[in-house]
């Protein structure tokens, strides 16, 4: 046989076998092992929302609907829930296994802005084991479940957002004071509720200081959910789908297991708190890919709990791939923390564009959480208009933005070492290569702690124009290949 027809008939192969699973590129030819990812199998059956006495008006409730389609689905083994064009109003849903959620063109999953149809349970919110309303989409334990097609998921975020003056506009803010039952906390800052403005007077790091049953009722808006909230799943796909306006986090896969998240658009108002638009967490097998991101808080985040919870946990987030994203206004467009205390490894970044973005590449944590970051590699990131940091590095995370952090003028130095425990954040052996920047207000931060310096960081074809140049405290063993910041005024 002719090689020229040999060579034919292996591109031919390579082209059914890519049809057969488009995602086995991504784990090709990665620098550390990983398994081929596929979506999904749902079986073929469908039944419609509309079959199940569903409103298409946003005129009232499909929460009976939605649930009374998916135990059906469930008992017949599975298969696709369509949902036509329309809006539709709805309470929290709660997706099984073998089931595919599917929204059509011009559909639009509305959920209801009544705390009352979100009940307390038992979670995760920001590393930390506590209670929160129940989130609006949400999976526990299932397996082979998607999400699909081109409609909207919105989650009526702006009725159990906080909202600070200096984010939004006069009209905006004024608008938000004569809106009945709502409180301006202290000055420039505006809550939905009284209980709202309680529960965060008396909360330590977004958990309320709350005993009884009835003292968490009483506080309950301040309780805001995660929209999408996929526990312990495996096999999971997130496609095509517009999802938006989330009372706190958007989307949050946490202890999943094969997991891709494929074209979708990922949206919040950029002055909505906590508003961060992926946060992947303890996760094993992901791919997060051709995707848009623009939110309030961080883009795209990668987490694995929180302190002595986190440690506890013990589960890292692992074997990640990001390709082809795009992060719009954000906190940050790559973000690794600041919860990470059951460790980050294994991640890989490629081909991303962060536009408008505070920070592009963003690692952080705080002594007392522990853990260890490793074996990130990133190439290939295009920025422009980054706010203040291109690269950012800070041992020192305190809560605030990075944005915040400078105009308050906070600083690290003249910091004294601290003995080294489990509880010391641990930051090494990451690649970054490939990265083009236009206009930031800083180059580069690497600020380690003095006990536990950044260790093992590869810079190479990297260039940045920026206001100020890189700054380096506490970091060992950085070497650059063709690195070049370009100061401009």
């Amino acid at each position: 046989m002719k090689k020229t027809t040999l060579t034919l008939m292996m591109l031919a192969l390579a082209v059914c076998v890519s049809a057969a699973n488009p995602y086995k590129q991504y784990t090709a030819q990665l620098p550390f092992a990983m398994q081929q990812m596929k979506a999904p199998k749902i079986p073929g059956r469908q039944v419609s929302i509309a079959d199940f006495q569903a409103d298409p008006t946003g005129s009232y409730l499909c929460t009976d609907a939605f649930a009374k389609a998916i135990a059906t689905l469930s008992q017949q083994g599975g298969g696709h829930l369509i949902v036509p064009r329309g809006v539709w109003l709805t309470g929290p849903i709660v997706l099984k296994s073998n089931i595919d959620l599917h929204l059509e063109k011009g559909a639009v999953i509305l959920f209801a802005p009544d705390e009352n149809l979100y009940p307390l349970i038992k979670t995760s919110f920001e590393g930390l084991d506590t209670r929160r309303c129940q989130s609006p989409l949400s999976a526990d334990g299932a397996q082979n479940i998607s999400i699909t097609g081109e409609g909207v998921i919105d989650g009526n975020g702006q009725y159990w957002r906080p909202v600070k003056k200096s984010k939004v506009t006069e009209s905006h803010w004024n608008r938000l004071l004569k809106i009945p039952g709502s409180v301006e906390m202290k000055k420039d800052y505006w809550v939905p509720s009284e209980g709202y403005a309680k529960g965060e007077k008396g909360a330590n790091m977004n958990v309320p200081n709350a005993q009884t049953e009835a003292d968490w009722l009483a506080v309950k808006r301040f309780l805001r959910p995660v929209m999408v909230s996929l526990v312990g799943c495996k096999n999971v796909l997130l496609q095509g789908v517009i999802f938006q306006n989330s009372p706190a986090w958007n989307l949050h896969p946490l202890m999943c297991e094969n997991i891709i998240i494929d074209q979708v658009l990922v949206r919040n108002p950029a002055y909505a708190q906590n508003g961060d638009a992926l946060d992947l967490e303890s996760c094993k097998n992901a791919l997060i890919i051709n995707s848009r991101f623009d939110a309030g808080d961080d883009g795209i985040c990668i987490k694995s709990g929180k302190d002595a919870d986190g440690r506890r946990r013990g589960i890292p987030c692992e074997n990640v791939v990001v390709d082809g994203c795009t992060v719009f206004a954000g906190h940050g467009g790559f973000v690794v923390g600041s919860e990470m205390s059951g460790g980050v490894r294994n991640i890989s970044v490629k081909n991303c564009q962060f536009v408008g973005t505070d920070v592009g590449l963003r690692f952080k944590s705080t002594r007392g959480r522990g853990g260890i970051v490793e074996n990130i590699f990133i190439d290939g990131i295009s920025m422009s208009d980054i706010s203040t940091y291109a690269i950012t590095f800070n041992m020192y995370y305190g809560g605030k933005s990075v944005a915040e952090v400078l105009a308050d003028g906070d600083s690290n130095q003249g910091v004294q070492a601290m003995p080294v425990t489990e509880e010391t954040p641990i930051f090494r052996h990451i690649d970054i290569r490939n990265v083009n920047c236009y206009h930031a207000g800083y180059a580069m931060e690497f600020n380690g702690l003095p006990e536990m310096p950044i260790d093992g960081i590869h810079l190479e074809n990297v260039n940045i124009s920026a206001r100020h140049d890189a700054t380096f405290q506490y970091s060992q063993n950085i070497t650059k290949q063709n690195v070049n910041i370009t100061l401009y005024k």
